[in-house]
């Protein structure tokens, strides 16, 4: 073959595979013209790969993705789609960069048998293996079922789009969007595959590039230094006055609602955030605990906003109070109205090791709801009472006064200081960069035992 065939057949390779659609996923992803493919001309049999694969940059920041091409083949994983990808991971793993999965598949492809089998096993070992080392982004825009649901939903952070499927049955039952975002497992969804790939876009700027680097520290849009913050300010409200201007990015927003999880910008920096309200259920907690764990593995500081009664399940209060302790990113609490008995234990207090505590006045720290440990502890006072119903109340109200203030807490070293709702942001910023530069050596151990 002369030189000139050659050049012809790359530029005909090229423009078909540019023309399907992993390929245009994948550009759309990445900084124009940033995108450099990956083992192009790796063939599955007679049909080029049924994955593209490459690195480039989004938004200037050096990332590696794939995306299956549901153009060849349908997408179905093979031996040598596993291969590319593989090698994807090895250069992740080499150079501590973030890796990106693009997801539209029909399945495996059946006829490569045990073949197929070892395919999906080598990616799901090494998607597993980089955990916590580099920072992980599925994006399911089409079918993702069975052992590829397993691999997509082992990331970090999960995103789909309306069409996106991802379930563990074969033939995608119960693999909606909706149905993953209710379940926990996504943490994102899109109303179209641009929005999709957007939201991704915007989740590479606020992930450090592996576990060794700090947060990213961004340009701060115009933030504001005083908060309009009140004593009946509701969560949201709250975290958007704390937060840097449209900057908070809500995750598994419809998962375990009394906690609010996402990622935010705070005077410039990438902080993990988290709001505690009501009673905390059995969803809620696993949601938290798992963000704990994913900010802690990537050293995101940690703000946490506290005013929830108590827990409703005793393995999820006990699997979020070891990854509080676990964690040693940074942590600040924010009591904003109850916190009682294990909850305070378990996320504000001292078993939850945070470096750094504050309450607002109307905070509430208390062993037991107050209703309950005013009567308790003080029901002597109420024998003989003319007008039990009414001395009740007052009892109580002076319990919440003395006993359950965060004065009193403060007093006892329970919470580091109490402080205005409107200096919120201010104290905020203030204590984050204290923890800064916090470094904390634990024990030889392989991990803790928790529940899971």
């Amino acid at each position: 073959m002369s030189k000139v065939d050659r050049a012809e057949l790359l530029r005909t390779a090229r423009d078909a595979g540019e023309n399907t659609t992993g390929y245009r996923r994948i550009s759309a992803l990445f900084d124009v013209g940033s995108f450099n493919e990956i083992d192009c001309f790796a063939k599955s049999g007679e049909d080029y790969t049924e994955a593209v694969a490459g690195y480039g940059t989004i938004e200037g920041i050096p990332v590696y993705a794939f995306s299956q091409n549901s153009d060849v083949e349908g997408g179905a994983m093979s031996s040598a789609q596993a291969a590319k990808i593989k090698k994807l991971y090895n250069l992740a793993l080499k150079t501590g960069l973030p890796v990106i999965g693009i997801y539209d598949s029909i399945g495996g492809r059946l006829k490569e048998g045990s073949e197929m089998l070892a395919a999906y096993g080598d990616i799901l070992l090494n998607a597993n293996n980089l955990s916590g080392v580099v920072p992980q982004i599925s994006l399911v825009l089409g079918p993702c079922v069975g052992a590829s649901a397993m691999i997509a939903a082992s990331a970090d952070i999960v995103v789909m789009s309306d069409k996106g499927e991802l379930t563990v049955e074969t033939n995608g039952e119960h693999g909606s969007a909706e149905e993953a975002a209710r379940q926990g497992v996504c943490h994102l969804v899109a109303g179209s595959e641009p929005e999709a790939i957007n939201s991704v876009r915007k989740l590479v700027t606020l992930l450090p590039s592996n576990n060794l680097s700090g947060a990213p520290v961004l340009d701060i849009q115009g933030s504001s230094d005083t908060v309009a913050l009140t004593d009946d300010s509701d969560i949201k409200s709250i975290l958007t006055g704390v937060c840097d201007d449209d900057s908070f990015l809500e995750l598994s927003e419809k998962f375990g609602e009394s906690a609010v999880t996402g990622l935010a910008e705070i005077d410039g920096s990438t902080t993990g955030v988290i709001a505690l309200t009501g009673v905390l259920d059995a969803d809620a907690c696993s949601k938290a605990a798992r963000f704990v764990r994913f900010c802690d593995a990537f050293s995101l500081p940690l703000v946490t906003f506290v005013n929830s009664e108590k827990f409703s399940s005793l393995r999820e209060a006990s699997k979020l109070s070891s990854c509080y302790s676990e964690a040693t990113t940074g942590k600040v609490t924010v009591i904003t109205g109850a916190a009682y008995g294990s909850v305070y234990i378990a996320v504000a207090g001292r078993g939850a090791n945070a470096d750094y505590t504050m309450a607002w006045p109307n905070a509430v720290v208390s062993p037991l709801a107050p209703e309950t440990a005013a009567v308790f502890l003080w029901s002597d006072r109420l024998k003989g009472s003319a007008d039990p119903v009414e001395d009740r109340k007052k009892l109580i109200e002076e319990y919440q006064e003395t006993e359950a203030s965060p004065f009193g807490a403060a007093a006892k070293g329970f919470v580091e200081d109490v402080i205005l709702p409107e200096d919120t942001r201010l104290r905020i910023i203030a204590a984050l960069q204290m923890i800064t530069g916090k470094r904390v050596s634990g024990l030889p151990k392989k991990h803790s035992n928790i529940q899971i």
